[in-house]
C-alpha cells in the first residue's frame, strides 16, 4: 500500500548477526509492498541511552532538582528537546508501524555472545531501553493529566511488533519450562510500556534458539518473517482491555470497575497476563491475537 511508514528499531552491534538480517529481511519486505522503511540502527548511531539534564536545551524549570518526567515534558511542549529525540520522535511521528528488532532473552545456554544478542537477563538491551527512556516523553507519547494511555494514547492509531531472537529453545520459556511463560515475560514490554502509548501491538515474531539451529532453518525463519510482513496489514492486535474498564482517577485507583469484576465471578481464567484476578493465566495472551 502506497503511502505507509514503517520505523525499524535495530538493537544489535554486530552487522553480521541475524538481527541484522531479520532487520533487512523486514525493510525489503515491506519496501516490496509499497511501504516507505525507516531503519534507525542505535549501535552504529552511536545513540546516547542515558538519561541527563542534556535532553532538554535552555534552562531547566527547577535547576535545584531537576524532576525528569516534568522537564522533558514541558521541553517537549516549548519545543526545547535535545536534537536527537527530536530526530527519533519525528521517525516515530511519521509512522504507521514501528517494530522493535532485538530484546534476546538470557538463558542457561547463554553465557556471552552468541547470534542473537549478548548477556541481557530477560529484558531488552540497555540501549534499546534508553531510546524507550528518553523519546516517549511525556506529552509526546503519554498524558496521565488527560487520561490519554493505553487504548487512548497518543500512538492509538499505529501499530507496534517485537521482533526478538532467543538463545534458549523455546521450550524454556513455556509455562512449565526452567524461563518460566513467554508471556509473562511480555507483558511489561508490550503492555506497560508500548500499549501505555497507545500502540496496537501485533503478535512478536520470536526465533527461538538461534544459535543452535543450522542455516536452512535459519532461512526459514527468514522466509516466514519476510512472508508475515507481506499481509501485516490485515493483522488483527493482541487483545487488552479497554481503558473504559477501569476507574481512571485517583479515587478510584485506577481498578477495573465493580461491573466488570462482577461479569468475572465465576470464571475460571483471569482477563490477562496482568489482570488475572488471582486466577489462572490466559494462554497465549501475549503471543496470539485472538480470532
Amino acid at each position: 500500500p502506497s503511502g505507509r511508514n514503517a520505523l525499524i528499531l535495530l538493537a544489535h552491534p554486530e552487522k553480521t548477526s541475524f538481527n541484522h538480517a531479520m532487520a533487512a529481511a523486514a525493510s525489503s519486505a515491506l519496501r516490496d509492498k509499497g511501504w516507505e522503511v525507516t531503519i534507525s540502527d542505535l549501535y552504529a548511531m552511536r545513540f546516547n541511552a542515558v538519561l541527563s539534564r542534556h535532553d532538554i536545551t535552555g534552562p531547566p524549570k527547577n535547576p535545584e532538582h531537576f524532576v525528569y518526567e516534568t522537564e522533558v515534558g514541558q521541553a517537549w511542549k516549548e519545543g526545547r528537546l535535545s536534537s536527537d529525540i527530536v530526530a527519533e520522535q519525528k521517525k516515530t511521528e511519521a509512522a504507521d508501524l514501528v517494530i522493535f528488532q532485538a530484546w534476546p532473552q538470557c538463558n542457561l545456554h547463554c553465557t556471552g555472545w552468541d547470534d542473537s544478542f549478548p548477556l541481557q537477563w530477560f529484558g531488552m538491551p540497555a540501549i534499546l531501553k534508553g531510546w524507550l527512556d528518553r523519546i516517549l516523553t511525556e506529552g509526546f507519547a503519554y498524558s496521565m493529566a488527560k487520561a490519554a494511555v493505553y487504548d487512548q494514547g497518543p500512538f492509538k492509531k499505529k501499530k507496534a511488533m517485537l521482533s526478538f531472537t532467543t538463545g534458549g529453545m523455546g521450550s524454556t520459556y513455556s509455562p512449565s519450562g526452567i524461563n518460566g511463560d513467554m508471556n509473562v515475560l511480555l507483558w511489561p514490554m508490550q503492555v506497560v510500556a508500548l500499549h501505555f502509548c497507545g500502540f496496537q501491538m501485533l503478535a512478536p515474531q520470536i526465533c527461538y534458539g538461534v544459535r543452535y539451529v543450522g542455516p536452512e532453518v535459519r532461512a526459514q525463519m527468514l522466509s516466514a518473517w519476510k512472508s508475515r510482513l507481506g499481509t501485516v496489514e490485515q493483522e488483527k492486535p493482541l487483545s487488552f482491555i479497554p481503558s473504559s474498564c477501569f476507574e481512571l482517577s485517583a479515587a478510584g485507583g485506577f481498578m477495573l470497575k465493580r461491573e466488570v469484576l462482577a461479569q468475572q465471578e465465576g470464571k475460571q481464567q483471569g482477563l490477562t497476563v496482568g489482570q488475572h484476578l488471582g486466577k489462572a493465566v490466559p494462554p497465549d495472551g501475549q503471543i496470539r491475537a485472538q480470532e
